[in-house]
């Protein structure tokens, strides 16, 4: 080796060490020892276990475990002793002869390392059905619930059943009110799979959907063996079905409606036609604005305007009471009740997102039906009509009449809601049921109409849960159409025509006692539903009935 090689650096490290113009401020100053880190691993992970810590080792055969069994670090000797959380320990009772509806909303409203993970109920085929499939067929299901005005939570219940009658039970549905996705994670270390799909256009038809949840009822049935393909066959029949009543029977049905509604507040026969009459020919004109492809506001808007403009031809003539009593038939008809129920109840059960969206399309139905009716009775009152607000409030106690009457206001709500024909006479005593009560506490009573309207409403919501038990199918056929002689058809009625008379304080006070008549129809609906799960633990007490195969229905 030569002079000149021996003085040239052997490394950066040693041009760094003695080399005087490096002015780095990371260079290792002179005479500082430092400990040379020979294989030692570079690990900067939060995660990591520090040095020193001695850790139980996993043998090495050990397979990977699931998110429900215990970490490996974990001892029983050293673990702390057992407490109760502020929340409370959660009563899992998933009872099998309850209905789906009850198992799966347990298991949704308990966190996902608590849920029980039976087993299957279908028997999958070679290799498991294909997840995206059951995700598909999942999403399908769930639209079709929530186009029909089911439940947020209901909706999501029905998701979660079909996941897990086809073995995939780490899965999560999320309910919006035009959004549904679900995803699912075989495992901690696997992706997920998510799928969504948009619910653009919603449809009042109970036929179909009592038809969808005797589908997932039979999919979560451990006797019926439901394939994916035979599943996919009823769930296409289901869409392409038509409604059970034609167009013509509908607007009969909308007319007898308003009809029945203008006897419950005072009416004659004459007011009976008359209001008929005009919510049949609102009827014709908002099917006419729909077939042109206008929004539902301006549907509603054109609807109110006939019952009112009879209403204000009524009081021209001096026939007195009658015209305020078509008046508030014609809005029986087009008050928003189902909407209005299911919103609530979305609020009720923690989907507030879901809960707003709803109400505030009540609100814009409401709005609309207020835009009609105030156009009609503002040039009305121009025109020289008497109309007062105070003349339909004495009502003559004809209990009978009321009684047969508002048994025909729900049968016709029962046929625009496009019910099964087996449910329209079930529906109808229990809407004869809640104006008896109603009748006997307000009337007789004389309790208030607030808590008289909660306590009628509270008895037809039990009473449709346990018919809906009885028969294995949705609690909506069996409430919405009883609570119609229910609705605050003369309270909206009323507070409009003091708005219109420009007596804007009476008005916007009746209008709070409609709405606050509203909030009591849709809590006591939901209390009752609610009070029959709790009492009730099981479905029907006969045989369950065997699931048709040749059609959806």
């Amino acid at each position: 080796m030569t002079q000149a090689e021996d003085k040239k650096p052997r490394s950066d490290e040693a041009r760094s060490t003695y080399d005087p113009e490096i002015t780095s401020e990371f260079a290792i100053p002179a005479g500082l020892e430092v400990s040379r880190g020979g294989g030692e691993p570079e690990t900067t992970s939060e995660f990591a276990v520090p040095s020193g810590l001695q850790t139980r080792q996993p043998p090495a055969a050990e397979a990977e475990g699931s998110a429900f069994s215990l970490p490996n670090t974990y001892s029983a000797q050293d673990a702390p002793p057992a407490f109760t959380p502020a929340t409370g320990v959660p009563a899992v009772s998933l009872i099998k002869d309850a209905p789906w509806q009850d198992r799966m909303r347990t298991m949704l409203r308990m966190p996902v390392t608590e849920r029980p993970a039976p087993e299957p109920v279908q028997r999958a085929e070679e290799g498991g059905p294909a997840i995206p499939r059951v995700l598909d067929l999942t999403l399908r299901i769930g639209e079709l619930l929530l186009a029909g005005g089911e439940g947020a939570e209901d909706v999501e219940a029905a998701m979660f059943a079909v996941c897990r009658s086809y073995g995939l039970d780490r899965c999560e549905p999320n309910v919006t009110f035009t959004l549904l996705s679900i995803s699912h994670q075989p495992s901690l270390v696997d992706d997920p799979v998510t799928a969504s799909r948009t619910v653009r256009r919603r449809g009042t038809d109970y036929t179909r959907l009592a038809a969808v949840f005797r589908l997932v009822d039979d999919l979560t049935d451990a006797e019926t063996h439901v394939s994916l393909e035979e599943a996919y066959r009823r769930l296409a029949e289901i869409r392409r079905n038509r409604h059970p009543y034609p167009g013509w029977a509908l607007t009969l049905a909308s007319g007898l409606l308003a009809g029945a509604a203008s006897v419950l507040v005072g009416g004659d026969v004459l007011v009976f036609v008359a209001a008929a009459l005009g919510a049949m020919l609102g009827d014709r004109l908002a099917w006419l604005c729909a077939g042109r492809g206008l929004p539902e506001f301006y549907q509603f808007t054109v609807a109110a305007m006939p019952p009112a403009a009879i209403g204000v031809a009524f009081a021209l003539a001096h026939v007195g009471v009658a015209g305020s009593a078509v008046v508030t038939g014609g809005l029986f008809a087009l008050l928003p009740g189902r909407a209005l129920v299911a919103g609530v109840q979305d609020g009720l059960t923690g989907f507030y997102i879901t809960a707003s969206a709803r109400l505030l399309e009540v609100m814009y139905f409401f709005v609309g039906i207020v835009t009609g009716v105030l156009i009609v009775l503002y040039f009305g009152v121009k025109v020289g009509g008497q109309l007062n607000p105070d003349a339909a409030l004495i009502v003559s106690q004809r209990p009978v009449v009321q009684i047969v009457a508002s048994m025909l206001l729900s049968l016709t709500f029962a046929v625009l809601l496009q019910q099964e024909r087996s449910t329209v006479v079930w529906v109808t005593l229990n809407g004869g049921v809640a104006w008896s009560v109603y009748g006997a506490m307000h009337v007789a009573g004389r309790i208030s109409p607030v808590a008289s309207t909660a306590v009628a409403a509270g008895l037809v919501g039990l009473f449709g849960q346990l018919l809906s038990r009885y028969r294995f199918a949705s609690a909506l056929p069996y409430t919405t159409a009883a609570i119609g002689p229910l609705l605050p058809g003369s309270a909206t009625y009323f507070g409009l025509l003091n708005m219109a008379q420009n007596q804007v304080d009476k008005g916007l006070v009746s209008l709070a006692n409609a709405a606050s008549l509203a909030m009591a129809i849709a809590i006591g609906v939901n209390l009752g539903s609610e009070i029959s799960r709790l009492t009730l633990r099981i479905g029907s007490a006969g045989k369950r009935r065997a699931a048709k195969r040749t059609r959806g229905f």
